[in-house]
């Protein structure tokens, strides 16, 4: 489960209205018949900071329905420590087999907060935990220490990384640093698509994905050719989607750019992100159109 790929597809939410539970069925069951190895409900690319807690049940319990058997991993985090102990026993009782944890936070947090939240909810649960380092979206950075000191913790199963260093050896040599300190039971995934082939070509046992939850073919096909030991391939295959990764970075991230392409595809309505939240306008819609048809990136 944590390892392989896991895709993570956008929670569909029009506006200030409810979560569009037709359409994020239909995103799960698609991940699903594509043999993705886990699903990864209410990330940074679900809006799990934008849904209430009911919301956020209910999101979790129709991933799970529709991943037909496939593994859903839960986003569980929030500002307080007792929210998130709500968010984990939700996500357990809809069936989750994993759950996700960011450190989110309004004020700065220190690395002995963070250590707490995570030894207090790690001890709360009966499923396996991802460490969610995210710090673009958290602006908490995680340090190896801390890395360390996390994954003695009971209950965590895995490390999900920012983006790994752009020169291979580097990448290498990060990732068999990290691999010292962490024990063998606590894997390494990496994020940062646009890095995804050279972390899992160094080394890394998962990819958290952005585009395998909306472009899961694309994404499995990288993935598994740097599980069958062709680097060169899952190279290849990372820079046909260059034009993905030059709008993630034009746009500040990958949220406007995933919550475009689903609407393009016609996978969710136009509208699809939680207010305050507008998504691009008509011209950068048009990028985003532009670079599906080019990259024959289809539903």
């Amino acid at each position: 489960m944590f390892t392989g790929l896991s895709a993570f597809p956008l929670t569909p939410v029009s506006g200030n209205a409810g979560i569009d539970e037709k359409a994020y069925g239909r995103l799960v069951h698609r991940l699903a018949t594509t043999s993705v190895d886990s699903i990864g409900a209410l990330g940074s690319t679900g809006s799990y900071a934008y849904l209430t807690r009911e919301e956020r049940a209910r999101v979790a319990r129709l991933a799970v329905e529709h991943a037909d058997g496939v593994p859903v991993i839960v986003g569980i985090g929030a500002l307080r420590t007792r929210h998130v102990l709500e968010a984990a026993e939700d996500a357990q009782n809809a069936g989750a087999a994993g759950v996700l944890l960011a450190p989110v936070s309004y004020q700065p947090l220190t690395d002995d907060d963070v250590f707490g939240l995570f030894e207090e909810v790690s001890a709360h649960l009966s499923v396996p935990l991802v460490i969610y380092d995210n710090p673009g979206t958290t602006h908490f950075t995680f340090t190896d220490e801390l890395y360390t000191r996390l994954a003695h913790l009971p209950n965590v199963a895995s490390v999900k990384i920012p983006g790994v260093p752009a020169d291979p050896e580097a990448a290498r040599a990060r990732i068999e640093h990290l691999r010292r300190l962490l024990p063998a039971t606590v894997t390494i995934g990496v994020s940062g698509d646009a890095t995804a082939a050279k972390g899992l070509n160094a080394g890394c046992d998962a990819w958290y994905s952005v585009i395998g939850g909306t472009f899961p073919e694309p994404a499995l096909a990288l993935t598994r050719a740097a599980q069958a030991g062709q680097p060169e391939r899952a190279e290849r295959d990372s820079q046909r989607l260059q034009p993905l990764w030059d709008l993630f970075a034009q746009h500040g991230g990958s949220l406007r750019v995933v919550a475009a392409a689903a609407a393009h595809l016609g996978l969710t309505t136009p509208r699809n992100l939680p207010l305050p939240l507008r998504g691009l306008g008509a011209k950068e819609h048009a990028q985003v159109a532009a670079v599906i048809e080019k990259l024959q990136l289809h539903a």
